[in-house]
């Protein structure tokens, strides 16, 4: 845990507030250890009960609660994708940050999905640019194989790169945010983030008026975002399905 993430917990609990906020998973650990009594609501949580914010969704049980950033059943979501975008896909690599709690549990998830769909899954890891670059030169010229990119902090600092290389190996791609595809990205499907600041308001709101985040059950993402870039579809060789445009909230000419 960075140490500055510690002393500006510790800064602001000083000031007692009556409520803390906090927008990732990586903020609450920090003031959780500065307060245990100060109320925290949170958005863009990936696994919050993983990384031991919480005790269950249903009954969060201490001084957090808040909205998820990712629901661990669209994993299977984002393997149905890749199976509509390339019908003969046989292999997936998935490109995850392997030691986040939360990338652990969106890899269990896929894998328990994987077998279901006759798919085979190998692992990229994000953390490491140079790992990033050897694994998308073994996808290069690969038959029946794509990528799935999953949420991480890593993925978002790589996006560039990664969606650069999985053009120029001409790999199909699935994101976990629309504005990787809205930069390039073949496409995404996951939560409309904006929509996470509202709902967390209401829990302030709630708390200011006398209850308690232990009382207010964690809440997954309830607005998803399918997002297609038939540019890059172009650049890449690859015809998309009409279903999928039919189905897609956005189309990228």
């Amino acid at each position: 845990m960075p140490r500055q993430l510690r002393v500006h917990a510790k800064e602001l609990a000083a000031k007692a507030p009556d409520v803390l906020f906090a927008t990732s998973g990586v903020s609450i650990g920090p003031l959780q250890q500065a307060s245990t009594s100060i109320p925290i609501v949170f958005a863009q949580t990936i696994d919050p009960v993983g990384q031991g914010v919480v005790e269950s969704l249903s009954r969060p049980g201490g001084n957090a609660t808040g909205f998820t950033q990712i629901e661990f059943g669209i994993t299977e979501k984002w393997l149905e994708l890749l199976k509509i975008v390339m019908p003969d896909v046989r292999r997936v690599a998935v490109l995850r940050d392997a030691f986040d709690p939360a990338g652990i549990g969106q890899w269990g998830a896929l894998q328990a999905v994987a077998p279901t769909l006759a798919l085979e899954l190998s692992m990229i890891d994000v953390r490491d640019s140079e790992a990033i670059e050897r694994g998308f030169a073994k996808l290069s010229g690969a038959k029946n194989t794509a990528a799935l990119v999953t949420a991480s902090a890593p993925a978002a600092v790589h996006r560039t790169r990664i969606m650069q290389l999985a053009l120029q190996h001409r790999v199909p791609a699935i994101y976990p945010y629309a504005y990787f595809a809205r930069v390039g990205g073949l496409i995404s499907y996951g939560p409309e983030t904006i929509d996470q600041y509202w709902r967390a308001a209401s829990y302030v709101d709630r708390i200011l008026k006398g209850e308690k985040p232990a009382d207010l059950p964690v809440q997954a993402p309830t607005k998803y975002q399918l997002i297609v870039n038939l540019k890059t579809a172009k650049a890449i060789g690859i015809a998309l399905p009409a279903e999928l445009l039919t189905r897609a909230d956005e189309v990228i000419e």
